[in-house]
């Protein structure tokens, strides 16, 4: 616990009915009955004028006292409820911080209440993805991380390498005893079932970093193929100006869409052309560029004024290693049926962005493509660094294995047992560096 009391504003900037103020840390109550007269009881609202050195009033509103450790952070906390106008809340900070409070770093609440032991690690990067949430589904997978589901999956995994870890250990420390897990199923259906359990996680966090992260597709193809009208289908508004004067788009436009929960990223970009125009041709090198990073790169073709011997050249011209789908717009000017088609080579949708045939095709496909599924009860929020994490402890296992197989060494299957456990304690914050905590919390807002 430290001894520096911090402060900030918890509600969102600009005017509002109310502004919440959080105060955190040994000197709260102390900052309250200055600011107040009055220290209330805890967790109970009290009307109150807040003063300033003169005893001015500033504003007049709600103070809460949280008492240590019955608080979000575990410490002193109080929160002071006032008028949401900007001066009015900069005039009750600024008392705050002459009262002997300091301004508190973007996410110093929440890693408070990670070191005094009221939030895992996983738990606490919950809170911000819940506040960050972009549709209901997101929002509720964070929600369920925020009350430990996701910590839960991976303590039941530590605890079911740690049981294996010290029977294997045990038998190499105590050989008195004869155990031969060599020769023992045990430790061969313990493997296949914390192998199991390594898929069923590894999956869920999959579906948990692509409702954090989202899908980034990237529309491109030649000058009035229908890339701008296939965003503004996609996105439900006009995002993108479609005419048929080519070179109309210039820059990447970027429309943030969800699909059935997933959040997909849709980029549209300019025309691939070679041109004259210094301005399209940077577009051009912009949409190259974002190829390279895309989930997906959708292809847009007029299917009424595209061979096939265009199609392919555009698709072996097309730069980076991206998945590719060809999506053949314009289908009403060539009466085809909205299809979806799985070639060997590539595969394709045809679809009309003018009427919205096969629109639900594409979106499956997308989908499809990410291997999203709709949310059920046990879905949690996950990052990226999370994936990573339960990766590097799944192919620790499958070294110690392979090196009991192999080898018959239980020495080296019990160190791929420790390290496997040290991968997942990183997630929850058991194994962590300082550094690691404060780039995780620095991608906080503050007052949390």
């Amino acid at each position: 616990m430290t001894n520096e009391t911090i402060a900030a504003i918890a509600t969102p900037p600009g005017r509002g009915g109310i502004g919440v103020i959080r105060v955190s840390g040994p000197a709260a109550p102390d900052i309250a009955r200055s600011l107040t007269n009055k220290l209330p009881k805890p967790r109970e609202a009290t009307l109150c004028r807040f003063v300033d050195g003169d005893n001015e009033a500033i504003d007049e509103g709600i103070v809460i006292y949280f008492a240590a450790p019955s608080s979000f952070t575990g410490e002193e906390v109080i929160e002071l409820q006032g008028h949401g106008g900007p001066v009015v809340q900069d005039m009750l900070l600024a008392r705050v911080v002459e009262l002997g409070a300091r301004l508190a770093r973007p996410g110093e609440f929440s890693e408070r209440a990670f070191l005094n032991g009221k939030l895992d690690l996983a738990q606490a990067e919950a809170v911000a993805d819940l506040i960050e949430s972009g549709s209901t589904q997101a929002a509720r997978s964070a929600l369920r991380s925020l009350q430990g589901v996701f910590s839960k999956e991976i303590h039941q995994l530590v605890e079911m390498l740690t049981r294996l870890r010290v029977y294997v250990e045990a038998a190499i420390d105590f050989p008195e005893e004869e155990i031969d897990f060599l020769a023992d199923n045990r430790v061969h259906e313990e493997l296949v079932q914390i192998e199991n359990q390594f898929d069923q996680l590894l999956a869920a966090t999959k579906q948990g970093c692509l409702l954090h992260d989202g899908m980034t597709v990237v529309l491109v193809g030649k000058p009035n193929a229908g890339k701008s009208s296939l965003l503004n289908v996609l996105a439900g508004q006009d995002s993108a100006i479609v005419s048929a004067i080519p070179g109309t788009t210039r820059d990447i436009i970027r429309e943030y869409i969800q699909i059935d929960g997933m959040p997909v990223h849709v980029l549209d970009t300019a025309g691939l052309r070679e041109s004259g125009d210094e301005i399209e041709s940077e577009g051009v090198r912009r949409a190259q560029a974002a190829m390279e990073k895309a989930d997906r790169v959708l292809l847009i073709i007029d299917d009424s004024d595209t061979t096939d011997d265009e199609l392919e050249k555009m698709i072996a011209e097309l730069p980076g290693s991206s998945p590719r789908t060809v999506v053949r717009n314009k289908i009403d000017l060539t009466n085809k049926e909205p299809i979806y088609i799985d070639t060997r080579c590539y595969k394709e949708v045809l679809v009309s962005a003018k009427t919205g045939a096969g629109m639900d095709k594409l979106r499956q496909h997308l989908k499809d493509c990410m291997g999203f599924q709709a949310s059920g009860e046990g879905t949690f929020m996950a990052r990226r660094r999370h994936l990573d994490a339960i990766e590097r402890a799944q192919a620790h296992l499958g070294e110690g294995k392979k090196q009991l197989q192999e080898s018959k060494a239980g020495e080296l299957l019990a160190e791929e047992l420790r390290l496997a456990q040290k991968a997942l304690g990183e997630i929850t914050g058991e194994v962590t560096s300082d550094d690691l905590l404060g780039e995780i919390f620095s991608t906080f807002c503050l007052g949390k």
